[in-house]
């Protein structure tokens, strides 16, 4: 039985036990384990089998709570390619499944909520609606309906109470925020959290959303490359779009051909680059649920509750330190990354350290089209946070100043999804285009 949104807890006592319920029964099931092990039962088969279950118990609770515990998984869930390669396949069916599925809101309670923001004669606003919802999100479902002109739209419905839902929600993982880590190696979860919950009230009223997406729509309109819904309608609760029919880039994560992965792996790339430069607003919500291929070959992008505003594009110091880190000038590269706040204050880093440390994450911009698989980002992911390694000693004296956190986060969460895809992607050309201060003369632009 499916629960339904009315059933879920919305008191912050209630909610917090349940997430108290997920470090508790992973110690609970490791010190079983642990006693298994003792009386000789086989190591990996015991902890293959803890894995699993913690996976579970996780993204089960998150999927439940929805509100910010379910955002939390999904800004995990980008990451999965990055998981290690023993520890990856239990959580890969279950964070994909959390990508685009929840338990859905009643009908009676989605009409309640069309009435109170769309009106009491809502219903003759649509020639039909649909009231079994095609997907359903972290605070909100979303409906197939026809519009009074004949317009097949997404209705996008808010669930009562998730404005509370998800402030108590991310007050209550910040105090959790550790226990991440023993289930998902090396998942930095307290600057993600500290990202969401800073975006908190914006996502909670549609009409925002609704603006990003009319300034999307027609800077993509009659775009080749991109195609983004037109707002119909919107309210504080409700955000109405056309409806856009196309293969979901899970299903071509799970079974697409190599040059449908390939198309959609280069494009995605292109979107996060490109949009800030053309749009002045860079997508911030990248995990595979929003992004779709259509029959044309374009990429369809939808859910526009999270943008960070870039006027002029990305930072340009961003593309310095690209172009310095393409041509390993490390000096010079190490002390543009301390005068812009990326080196902790008291703290020293020498320019073979920064070099040793980033070379993992430059393999990208070292050749025309590069393949980014789970392989490469695991070992590269796995250096970073290997608690012996010398670069993981090298992050401990790196800070990510606050106006870079989502930057970093949604570039990141765009390679992990290429990794997803084991996509061949022309990365350079696009930085090339894309990224300001990328192909300015580094030491004219300082």
């Amino acid at each position: 039985m499916m629960v339904g949104v009315s059933d879920i807890p919305r008191s912050s006592s209630a909610r917090t036990a349940k997430l108290a319920s997920i470090p508790l029964g992973i110690a609970g099931r490791a010190a079983v384990g642990f006693g298994r092990k003792l009386v000789g039962g086989d190591r990996e088969e015991i902890d293959a089998k803890l894995t699993q279950q913690a996976a579970e118990q996780l993204f089960t609770v998150l999927g439940e709570l929805k509100g910010g515990a379910m955002k939390l998984g999904q800004a995990l869930s980008v990451m999965e390619a990055a998981v290690p390669e023993e520890f990856a396949e239990p959580y890969r069916e279950a964070l994909t499944k959390l990508q685009a599925e929840a338990p859905p809101l009643p009908a009676k309670k989605v009409h309640r909520v069309l009435g109170e923001q769309l009106g009491s004669k809502w219903r003759d606003r649509f020639a039909s609606f649909d009231d079994t919802p095609t997907a359903s999100a972290s605070i909100g479902q979303v409906h197939r309906a026809v519009w009074s002109d004949g317009r097949e739209v997404a209705v996008k419905v808010q669930y009562p109470g998730a404005d509370e839902a998800l402030r108590a929600d991310l007050r209550t993982l910040s105090r959790f925020a550790g226990m991440f880590s023993s289930v998902i190696p090396g998942a930095d979860v307290k600057p993600v959290l500290e990202e969401l919950t800073a975006r908190t009230e914006d996502e909670l009223d549609y009409r925002i959303e609704a603006n990003n997406q009319r300034a999307f729509a027609a800077e993509f309109a009659g775009d080749p490359r991109f195609a983004i819904p037109k707002v119909v309608a919107s309210s504080p609760k409700v955000v109405i779009t056309e409806w856009m029919s196309a293969t979901p880039l899970s299903t071509i994560i799970a079974s697409g051909t190599a040059e449908q992965r390939n198309s959609a792996g280069a494009l995605l790339a292109e979107f996060h680059f490109a949009s800030p430069a053309r749009v002045g607003l860079l997508h911030s919500d990248p995990h595979p649920g929003n992004f779709m291929m259509l029959e044309d070959g374009r990429l369809g992008v939808i859910d526009y509750g999270a943008c960070a505003p870039m006027p002029g594009g990305l930072p340009p110091v961003l593309g310095r330190m690209v172009r310095l880190a393409l041509e390993e000038r490390f000096d010079e590269l190490t002390e543009l990354l301390r005068t812009n706040g990326f080196v902790l204050p008291g703290r020293n880093v020498t320019d073979q350290e920064i070099a040793d440390y980033l070379r993992p994450f430059t393999d990208p911009i070292h050749t025309e089209s590069f393949h980014f698989t789970r392989t490469w980002l695991q070992k590269a992911a796995g250096t970073a946070t290997d608690f012996s390694s010398a670069q993981f000693r090298t992050a401990r004296a790196l800070n990510m100043p606050a106006e870079y956190v989502m930057i970093f986060r949604v570039l990141l969460g765009s390679v992990g999804i290429c990794a997803q895809l084991d996509a061949y992607a022309p990365y350079m050309e696009i930085l090339t285009k894309w990224l300001p201060g990328f192909t300015e003369d580094v030491r004219q632009a300082e």
